[in-house]
């Protein structure tokens, strides 16, 4: 299904065209008294070739509206749609294939297959689908992370930082209209976490890709476009051309 109005609005700015968007988006686990309400109601727009940082403490829901926005878990009501495409009509089958398609996923576990060589990693969803991957972007991709010397290493033959660059490269080897970052560098040093972010800005900057990332760390969120701040499931603050000081300072008044 194709959305009719596919145009929008960011900081005031207008956006040719949104990767991704939430509608009304409610998430309830549970029911009665013991139910628990994850969002309550969250409408958002993701531009295509923005890098977007999401916050809140812990239980605000920003897991939950990125799982719920990459079609992970279902909306107990409203919509989510990818390249104006609604996730919540899908059958599951059309999901399954959307995700593998048009979705990329960087995991703070990485979520590696150990037996399988940081090149076959990388080109894991391809191979899956039945495609051959675009040589020419795999080469840039490997060239950028700095892998191209580790490719026929295992993941227990790589460091925490080199497999998380894989799991970045995996993500971006098949072009997918957007890709979700769960905490991708929760258990890296500054350093590595440095290097991860560094790439996915470049990714975005550079090669118009989209990325939404769940952080809680204003350093991380200072390498968005812009960071949404979410509480009790929906959005209360955004912050466009963030700085780590600038993050910082508003988490602070952010409880009072």
């Amino acid at each position: 299904m194709t959305m009719t109005d596919p145009a929008s609005s960011i900081g005031g700015a207008a956006v040719a065209s949104i990767a991704a968007r939430a509608i009304d988006a409610v998430k309830t686990y549970g029911e009665g008294d013991t139910a628990v309400q994850a969002l309550a109601g969250v409408s958002v727009d993701f531009a295509a070739g923005q890098f977007a940082a999401i916050m809140g403490p812990s239980g605000s829901g920003k897991s939950t509206l990125m799982h719920c926005q990459a079609g992970l878990d279902d909306l107990t009501s409203g919509s989510v749609w990818i390249e104006g495409i609604n996730l919540t009509e899908l059958r599951e089958k059309e999901l399954t294939l959307l995700r593998r398609d048009r979705v990329g996923f960087v995991f703070q576990a990485f979520n590696l297959v150990p037996t399988l060589s940081a090149e076959e990693n990388i080109t894991l969803p391809l191979s899956l689908a039945g495609k051959a991957p675009d040589k020419a972007w795999f080469d840039e991709v490997v060239a950028t992370v700095g892998l191209g010397n580790r490719l026929k290493h295992r993941p227990s033959e790589l460091s925490g930082g080199q497999q998380q660059r894989v799991a970045v490269a995996r993500a971006l080897a098949s072009r997918p209209a957007i890709i979700f970052a769960d905490e991708p560098t929760g258990n890296l040093d500054s350093r590595a976490s440095a290097e991860i972010l560094g790439f996915m800005k470049a990714a975005v900057k550079d090669y118009g890709q989209t990325i939404v990332m769940v952080t809680h760390d204003p350093v991380s969120a200072s390498y968005a476009d812009r960071v949404l701040v979410l509480a009790d499931g929906q959005i209360v603050h955004e912050i466009l051309e963030p700085t780590t000081e600038g993050v910082v300072d508003f988490m602070k008044t952010f409880g009072d």
